[in-house]
């Protein structure tokens, strides 16, 4: 069954179900107003209470018949995998694009084996990204290279910038690409956010569909249980702290996500995977662990042949690039040569000086270091100038606003995003920033504003109604209201409603169900209600037609809490004022809905989004208020990238030299 084919036959019963609810709430409508009115007989009476039994049960027995009809958890599995599949080349091929500098032109990485010492994986001996190199026939392309392995378990190390994540990604893709039927879907997983002492692989996957991709637990569950996934794991050099600037050898959070991998099966062989990880963590964990029945390559060095080459294509202007090119061309072996034999600091020279500059000045530089200076220290103006700026964004301005960032991630301060024992976080999620703001000032300020929110429309209430006992009630709503926003701190996933399709389906078909029940309600009290329930459940069905076919990014993921806020304020409001309209007036029936529907928002709705305004408000001189626009922005600049509902730096140099400089260097 293909996924378009099942989110059909899902509408088509969804209706059904709106239907029969109506149906139901129509007819207790009338069967209570006749019964009020009076003029019946017992038995029209039995009659009339009977009908909304009848459809009632109409409506199990439908559901009970159409459960076998889903029983194909595989062929259902096979089909969701396909969507899924669109979903990661369409978000991976945007990384791709920005790991190359927002540019096609990328370096034919070259790569050998190192077979491994106890149980290593059958494979070439070497390979290079495409198979245009100088020796197609014996060097294949990293496609072929991995279908050739046995089993297909992969290890991809390499120094730092050395194009490890590019090469990952380009497999990935390739995968895609000719992925047949029932090929597991390639999706990459960033190791920095796996808890090893909680979380499974199985479970981690699970919650990178979920987070990354939106997708139902139940339907994430199912695709990984079926093995229509291909975890492509990057980063685990990532998960450990270094000990006096050297990788730990104990590594004891990369040792656990080792001891996982060689126990993932599919059936009995051991699971397929791709792993990235620098060579001196690598080596160092391989000591005492290693990964097992894998392909262990080492990306080399770029070759000087292909370092000209793509400075070449990405030159606008080729007479200023010349004195460079052939520098390198006289000097082969020489320092700057070697260098410049890393994709990361090929594509930072092709950046900074794609416009403008001399490339010559890197002839003068002594080491790699003082490059690596040269070079940073000028990235952020030239990327600026680079991509379209429609805000206006200054380059210092921009600098200030990435260092700020940094603190978050710095593992020796206070301030630690998804990082855990000291380990160097990377992600930048946005409900998951407020305590950069300082965790006492930003809990204060939610509940100070969540309290002077819910006073007023309180006290306006109570003095409408008039109601004896009701100073009680209106003080305890304000005080929830102030509890709920000192007490909430960062959850890892947003669990509410609007978080999966799924969710938004039963959101939907309950905010439906309202409507109904509105209807029937108008026949007894008046249409007002039926109003407000129907802006809800239009509110729920716009929400509805989102379908998991998108990459879900951070600005969504807070946009969706907010909405969920608003639909628990228009559906609490009506409820609880309902009965109010009855026995103390319109006005304060509204007043008081309205209270309880802002009260509920806060306490159980939009919690992630309010508390990231609260954090917005208290960062207004460090960072811009429209934070989440600002980082799309700097993703299509170059210097940020999407991971799933995450942001992270272009480079993991570029955030150690961010933190490093707090002040934007001095124009050159």
């Amino acid at each position: 069954m293909s996924g378009l084919g099942g989110r059909r036959r899902r509408r088509k019963w969804q209706i059904v179900g709106v239907l029969c609810a109506l149906a139901v709430m129509v007819s207790a409508a009338y069967a209570v107003r006749a019964i009020i009115h009076g003029g019946l007989e017992p038995a029209d009476t039995v009659t009339i209470l009977g009908l909304p039994l009848g459809v009632v049960g109409i409506v199990l027995a439908v559901v009970a018949l159409r459960k076998p009809v889903e029983g194909d958890d595989a062929g259902l599995a096979r089909g969701w995998a396909a969507t899924l599949a669109k979903q990661v080349e369409t978000g991976e091929s945007a990384v791709w694009r920005q790991l190359l500098g927002d540019d096609n032109r990328r370096i034919n990485l070259a790569y050998v084996l190192h077979p491994a010492a106890a149980r290593p994986a059958a494979a070439p001996a070497a390979g290079r990204l495409t198979a245009d190199g100088p020796n197609p026939a014996t060097l294949p392309d990293i496609v072929t290279y991995y279908r050739s392995t046995h089993p297909l378990r992969m290890v991809v190390t390499g120094a730092a910038g050395a194009g490890k994540t590019v090469l990952a990604l380009e497999l990935l893709l390739a995968l895609i690409e000719g992925r047949k039927y029932d090929d597991p879907v390639p999706v990459r997983i960033p190791l920095s956010r796996w808890d090893t002492e909680r979380q499974s692989l199985d479970e981690l996957l699970q919650q990178r569909l979920t987070e990354a991709y939106d997708w139902p637990a139940d339907m994430a569950a199912n695709l990984v249980r079926h093995h229509l996934i291909l975890p492509v794991l990057d980063g685990l050099d990532e998960m450990d702290p270094l000990v006096n600037g050297s990788p730990d050898p104990a590594a004891p959070r990369a040792t656990a996500v080792v001891h996982a991998l060689n126990i993932h099966q599919r059936g009995r062989d051991a699971g397929p995977l791709i792993l990235t990880c620098r060579t001196r963590h690598y080596d160092a964990l391989a000591l005492h662990t290693g990964v097992l029945d894998a392909a262990h390559i080492a990306v080399a060095p770029v070759d000087t042949d292909d370092a000209r080459t793509y400075l070449t294509d990405r030159a606008l202007d080729a007479t200023r690039w010349q004195p460079l090119l052939n520098h390198l061309a006289a000097h082969r072996g020489g320092p700057l040569a070697t260098v410049l034999s890393t994709p990361w600091r090929l594509c930072l020279t092709a950046t900074v000086y794609h416009h403008d500059g001399n490339p010559a000045e890197l002839l003068a530089l002594p080491d790699a270091e003082t490059l690596d200076q040269h070079l940073l220290a000028r990235y952020i103006p030239a990327a600026i100038r680079t991509a379209p700026n429609p805000r206006g964004y200054r380059p210092q301005d921009v600098h200030r606003w990435l260092h700020h960032l940094t603190t978050h991630l710095d593992p020796t301060g206070t301030l630690i995003a998804t990082a855990s024992q000291g380990a160097e976080a990377t992600d930048l999620v946005l409900h998951e920033l407020w305590p950069l703001a300082g965790r006492t000032r930003v809990r204060a300020t939610d509940a100070l504003l969540a309290t002077l929110t819910v006073i007023p429309l309180a006290l306006t209430a109570q003095a409408l109604t008039g109601l004896s006992g009701f100073t009680v009630v209106t003080s305890a709503l304000a005080a929830l209201a102030g509890v709920a926003a000192i007490t909430t701190g960062s959850p890892r996933g947003l669990a509410h409603p609007l978080k999966t399709p799924q969710g938004r389906r039963k959101l939907a078909f309950g905010l439906s169900v309202g409507l109904a029940g509105a209807i029937a309600a108008g026949l007894l009290v008046g249409h007002a209600f039926g109003l407000a329930f129907g802006l809800a459940a239009g509110l729920g069905g716009a929400i509805e037609q989102r379908e998991p076919d998108a990459h879900l990014g951070g600005r969504a993921v807070i946009r969706n809490d907010g909405l969920v806020g608003l639909t628990a304020a228009f559906t609490g409001a009506p409820m609880i004022g309902l009965p109010l309209v009855l026995k103390a007036g319109l006005a304060a029936g509204l007043a008081f809905g309205l209270t309880f529907g802002i009260v509920l928002a806060i306490t159980a709705g939009a919690r992630a989004s309010s508390r990231y305004a609260v954090f917005l408000l208290c960062s207004r001189r460090r960072l811009p208020f429209r934070l989440g626009l600002f980082l799309d922005w700097t993703v299509t600049a170059g210097l940020m990238r999407y991971s799933g509902p995450a942001y992270q730096y272009r480079h993991r140099e570029l955030q150690h030299w961010l933190r490093q400089h707090p002040q934007p260097p001095p124009a050159p």
